[in-house]
């Protein structure tokens, strides 16, 4: 029998909030319109959240338009020409037929999610192709984390999958060119509100660098990516990943929480808007062709 590292009541609350974040996204994305930009949809999620319960953040809601969905010219926490956070929202305005993604990572009650979602308003044939793609991430990262291949080695899958799909891994482009990051449990003090800088909360980011120390001393890394430093078994615990892809100017991306036991994984919900699509345009394999998979 797998070792839980948390309890049920925990991975319900966790699962809880992240089904919170993903009503967000799929809220707001409802209200999108053309003309309206980045900054614009940010302060929505925000405001959405906030009306939710939402009472802290690893970090504030972020929305990208067009070929900023592709992270064209971000790295890690600069933008090419100079030091420009680019990733936060901007005044790029949505256009009709123009990818998007939102992202956002509310806290409530001491339990964190981080996900991303994208669409279109209107319709974008590549964007189809990338969303329906991602599917296959999902699977082969559940799948090599159960054979207990290090962090790493699932890192440097996707990327081999991304190098045969003909897609960039847009997800180097973040900080620390993460696949995943650690999620860890906050105290709930009861507080409606929590301090937050530089769009990111303090408590969230605080627990990360605290893993950090920790997975040192212990060998393991609290990011996830496909260098020396997660090149170690799977660590039990709360991930959030994110596949992110590019082709052209176009990305697209899922975010969501994988648990990690000592012998096992598995994603928290299976009731997330990707699986939902996936499972409305007939891509979703029934349970026999899995098995025989």
């Amino acid at each position: 029998m797998s070792t839980m590292p948390l309890s049920s009541q925990d991975l319900d609350g966790f699962r809880d909030v992240q089904r919170l974040a993903y009503r967000c996204a799929e809220t707001i994305a409802d209200e999108m319109r053309p003309g309206m930009t980045e900054r614009d949809v940010a302060s929505r999620m925000k405001d959405f959240l906030l009306a939710e319960g939402a009472d802290d953040c690893f970090h504030q809601p972020f929305a990208w338009f067009g070929d900023r969905t592709a992270f064209r010219g971000f790295v890690g926490f600069k933008h090419l020409g100079g030091f420009n956070p680019a990733f936060y929202p901007g005044l790029r305005r949505l256009e009709e037929n123009m990818p998007f993604i939102l992202d956002c990572a509310p806290s409530r009650r001491g339990y964190t999610a981080d996900i991303g979602y994208c669409g279109v308003v209107g319709q974008n044939r590549a964007l189809d192709r990338l969303m329906d793609d991602l599917m296959e991430y999902r699977f082969l990262i559940v799948d090599l984390v159960r054979q207990r291949r290090t962090l790493a080695e699932v890192s440097q899958a996707v990327d081999r999958l991304c190098a045969k799909h003909g897609y960039e891994p847009r997800h180097k482009a973040y900080p620390f060119e993460v696949l995943a990051h650690r999620v860890e449990k906050l105290e709930d003090d009861g507080r409606p509100k929590h301090l937050s800088l530089a769009r990111f909360g303090v408590r969230n980011v605080a627990e990360l660098l605290k893993d950090r120390i920790k997975g040192a001393r212990d060998g393991w890394s609290p990011l996830w990516n496909s260098k020396a430093g997660s090149d170690h078994p799977p660590t039990p615990g709360l991930w959030a990943v994110e596949p992110h892809l590019g082709f052209r100017d176009v990305g697209a991306k899922w975010e969501e929480l994988l648990v990690i036991t000592e012998d096992d994984a598995f994603w928290l919900d299976d009731e997330v808007p990707q699986v939902k699509r996936w499972k409305a345009r007939g891509l979703w394999p029934t349970a026999d062709v899995r098995a025989a998979a």
